[in-house]
């Protein structure tokens, strides 16, 4: 039963946007959101961004972005099918006016519905699991009606082509942002945190720094030592450099994120050994804290401030 409302649970954050669009306009509670409607690619799906600015944006004044997934989770419940938000528009108003932070932009990039996990899982050590562990994989997850494919068609090297090559500069054309690496950060939770990580690991030269909240390194629904080992070896290799990056990790101790302990050890341990310290390094547990947006909401502040921080 226990193993069960993990899958139940896991079935319903990787769907949390699959909710249709309504038709009517974001309901902001600080600063504004201009959505990119459907935004065309070449290597992805169709997908809309919702871009949060601060209530006093100034076309004459610069600012940095932070790329954030699961788009439809950020601002407004009621595109979620979850009906939950991260607050990320009250949270970002409430930084900024303190001046704890830089300025800075969200860009929310919505997820492909049930083609998130294709978009988040990452690329490279998917490829590197043996082929017979991963059919056995995906015979199971086609048991489940709401988990089909979900280890078919990996294709998250393209979809960080398409905030790289696509969105990113389509950004700092519409909007005065400072386009340096040292101003450009991605965020995300759950498959969300493991294309955060990948995403700097595979392009240091862009992104500066990544928060990846309650990461699932354990890939699918139950403990799964495999993935997260292949996880490991790969981060291992392709850590960016301690001299110019900074990585936030969190974890909770409640449903999915029980599981996720001993990997983020082995992670840190990785950390340590690449030369990171508190400077620019944080890995943080939340006793008693579950996967979900109102686990992630009610910590928003700490990875927005060690990252964008002044």
């Amino acid at each position: 039963m226990k193993h069960l409302l993990l899958l139940i649970s896991v079935c319903l954050i990787t769907l949390s946007s699959c909710k249709e669009e309504k038709n009517h306009s974001l309901k902001i509670s600080d600063g504004k959101v201009e959505r990119i409607t459907m935004m065309k690619s070449e290597y992805v799906s169709d997908r809309n961004i919702d871009v949060w600015l601060p209530s006093n944006y100034d076309s004459s004044k610069k600012y940095a972005v932070l790329y954030m997934n699961d788009g439809q989770t950020l601002y407004d419940p009621s595109m979620s099918w979850l009906n939950d938000e991260w607050q990320v528009d009250e949270m970002m108003g409430k930084l900024s006016r303190k001046k704890t932070i830089k300025n800075t932009i969200v860009v929310g990039i919505w997820n492909s519905d049930i083609g998130r996990v294709g978009d988040y899982f990452p690329q490279k050590p998917f490829e590197s699991l043996p082929q017979n562990y991963v059919d056995s994989v995906r015979t199971a997850l086609n048991k489940v009606e709401y988990t089909k494919n979900m280890m078919k068609d990996i294709h998250s090297d393209n979809y960080l082509k398409f905030i790289v090559e696509e969105l990113k500069p389509y950004i700092d054309t519409k909007y005065t942002t400072l386009t340096n690496k040292e101003n450009t950060f991605i965020m995300g939770s759950s498959y969300g945190g493991l294309i955060s990580m990948y995403a700097i690991s595979e392009y240091p030269e862009v992104f500066e720094g990544a928060a990846c909240l309650s990461t699932h390194w354990i890939g699918t629904f139950n403990d799964n030592p495999i993935i997260a080992q292949a996880f490991i070896n790969y981060f291992g290799k392709q850590i960016p450099s301690s001299k110019n990056h900074k990585i936030y990790f969190d974890y909770g101790s409640k449903t999915l994120d029980q599981y996720y302990e001993p990997y983020q050890l082995k992670i840190d341990s990785i950390m340590q050994l690449n030369g990171y310290t508190e400077a620019n390094w944080k890995t943080l547990k939340f006793e008693g804290k579950n996967h979900s947006e109102a686990s992630w909401r009610e910590r928003l502040d700490i990875p927005l401030i060690f990252l964008l921080g002044k």
